[in-house]
């Protein structure tokens, strides 16, 4: 039971190590598709 203890704390502690390392560069939001303009909208219809 020790041992999973420790490796929480070491986990715990890599983790925030990377986030104190990163500072304001990590992206939270989620999937992002950068410099993709992707969008889910349909196509206009063409005029005839």
């Amino acid at each position: 039971m020790w041992k999973l203890a420790v490796s929480f704390v070491v986990f715990a502690a890599i983790a925030l190590f990377v986030i104190m390392q990163a500072g304001d560069k990590i992206d939270m939001s989620g999937e992002t598709h950068s410099g993709d303009t992707a969008t889910h909208a349909p196509e206009p219809a063409a005029k005839k």
